[in-house]
This record gives structure tokens, C-alpha cells and sequence, in this order.
């Protein structure tokens, strides 16, 4: 099939044709090299990393802590969770983005290495996540954490997964995250907006490909309407903690981001939102692009913010 030529950023242009590949044969593959790299971080004078081990749905998690030197005590604590369509594992970019929020935002970062789908579909991500999140506030003072500032954050997958933990928090009665960072979310499965039937082979995700994420993630249909797994599904998004949202023009994913951005807003909620211009989904990958730098200095700005609050 002859792949559409979309007019994307000279900057994410050798990404144009690039697509995982999406089978049961290569995800075991991908998931084994993919996962190597969490063997990799290293501490660094500026930064401890500490591998944590997390008790989560009658199982081990594992977690990566990277605190900044120097950070003081009751600090802030961003928990991360990366994309990869609830099928692989943090690319090296991910890890990248850990470390510079938590650097540049000067806060503690829980970067969350939640077991995967097709051997972990969902609810196991984000109850994975959840005890992630939980396992922060119930040892806020053992690892100098001020409680009331602890922040969700996630791209992609891991942007509804962050969205799922503001939902869960509210329904769960437990401490609502300070705020939420969703980069070009998945807000649900099976949506039909303009830019899924639009985007049918656009690069790095596609309608067709989200068809596939979805088939691992969820193979029970009646799963994909679950709140827990399509957060836009949500019978109200009252209470959710401020949100930052952003989204990609050329993704699929790129209206269902928006949507939940106006849902909260339409609930009160106090939303920004930004819909980069040029951009393809997971844009990140490109982290020396100027358009890439100037997402990081928003979403920075939008840490400081909510960690001042």
C-alpha cells in the first residue's frame, strides 16, 4: 500500500515511514530488547537513580527513582509512565524525558516499568501504575516526599494511564495528584474522530496500528468502554487535578487528546492545551528539535507551576 506524503517538520522527517512491527512474533522480540534498557540508567553527579521494587496485583513491579542532588527534603515526586501502546517497553527517549524532569523541574521522578500486554492486558497497567502511586504517598516521609505534591505524567499509552490515576484517586478516595501531564494521550479505544479515519498510516502510530494496541490491550470488547481503560469514557471528570495536554497534528491520537482536554475544561478543570504544529506522534524521539526543546520548556514551566502551588 503507497504510504500518504504528509507535509511533516523537516525535523521528524526520518521518521516517516517508521511504524513498529505489530505481531506476536516480533512483540516478544521488541519487548526483550526494549527492556534491556532499563538495565542501563546510571546514576550520575547530578542525579541518583535507585531501582525500587513495587508489590503490585500479587506481583513485583519494578520502578526506577531518580532523585536530583541536592533536592532537600519533602520535595515534589513526578510519577511517569511511558508509552509504547501498553505493548513495549520505554524507548531510550523515555528515559531521557525522566531524567530532564527531574532535573529541570527539580523534583523526584518515579519513572514505572508496568508489566505488559499480551501477557498483561488490561486492568494489569494501570492497577500496576496505581500501586506505583500509592506506594509514593504510603512512604511519602520515607523517601522525603511532600505528599501534596506528587504529579502524574505519561505519553501515549502512558498519557491515559496518567489520566486513569487521576480517576482512580477520585474513586478510590485517596490524595488526588497535584496535576496531570498527558502528551498526545490515548483518551480511548476505538474512537471515531476526524483524525482516526484521517490518519490510517500516519508514522509512529496509526488508526490501523491502534486497531492492533487495542487487540493486545483489550481483548475483551467490552473492556474498551471501561473508564479504567478509556478514560474519556468517564461518566464525569469533575475534581480532576489541573491538566496539561498536548497533541500532534499528524496523530491519529490527535482529536481524542483534544476532546478530553475540552471534557475537563467542560468540568471545570483548569486545561492547557497545545496542539504542536508539524509533529507526528511520538515526536519526542527527536529531543534536539527546537520544537521538541520548546514542548520541554512548557512542560517544565507547567511542573514549577503545580509544584508551587
Amino acid at each position: 500500500m503507497r504510504r500518504t506524503e504528509y507535509p511533516i517538520h523537516p525535523d521528524f522527517k526520518r521518521w516517516a515511514h517508521m511504524n513498529p512491527p505489530l505481531n506476536r512474533a516480533a512483540l516478544p522480540v521488541m519487548q526483550g530488547l526494549l527492556g534491556l534498557l532499563y538495565g542501563r540508567e546510571r546514576s550520575t553527579a547530578e542525579l541518583s537513580v535507585e531501582r525500587r521494587a513495587i508489590p503490585a496485583n500479587g506481583g513485583i513491579i519494578r520502578a526506577l527513582r531518580y532523585v536530583p542532588a541536592g533536592i532537600g527534603l519533602n520535595s515534589p515526586c513526578l510519577v511517569y509512565c511511558h508509552g509504547g501502546g501498553f505493548v513495549l517497553p520505554a524507548a531510550p527517549y523515555h528515559y531521557a524525558l525522566a531524567r530532564e524532569y527531574a532535573l529541570r523541574a527539580h523534583c523526584q521522578t518515579l519513572f514505572v516499568d508496568y508489566r505488559l500486554a499480551p501477557k498483561h492486558p488490561f486492568p494489569v497497567p494501570p492497577e500496576d501504575c496505581w500501586a506505583a502511586y500509592t506506594w509514593v504517598l504510603d512512604r511519602a516521609e520515607e523517601l522525603s516526599v511532600d505528599p501534596r505534591r506528587v504529579a502524574v505524567a505519561g505519553d501515549s499509552a502512558g498519557g491515559a494511564l496518567a489520566a486513569v490515576l487521576c480517576l482512580m484517586a477520585r474513586d478510590r478516595g485517596r490524595p488526588m495528584p497535584c496535576g496531570q501531564m498527558l502528551i498526545y494521550p490515548v483518551t480511548g479505544a476505538g474512537q471515531d474522530t476526524v483524525s482516526m479515519r484521517q490518519y490510517t498510516d500516519t508514522p509512529m502510530c496509526s488508526s490501523r496500528d491502534m486497531e492492533k494496541y487495542d487487540r493486545f490491550y483489550l481483548p475483551d470488547p467490552a473492556d474498551r468502554r471501561r473508564p479504567y481503560a478509556s478514560p474519556i469514557e468517564a461518566e464525569s471528570l469533575s475534581a480532576m487535578p489541573r491538566a496539561y495536554v498536548e497533541t500532534a497534528q499528524f496523530d491519529c491520537l490527535r482529536d481524542g487528546g483534544i476532546l478530553y482536554a475540552r471534557r475537563l475544561e467542560e468540568a471545570g478543570v483548569p486545561v492547557e492545551l497545545y496542539n504542536t504544529e508539524g509533529t507526528i506522534h511520538g515526536f519526542d524521539i527527536e529531543l534536539g528539535s527546537p520544537i521538541v526543546r520548546g514542548c520541554l520548556e512548557r512542560r517544565i514551566e507547567f511542573l514549577r507551576r503545580i509544584f508551587a502551588l
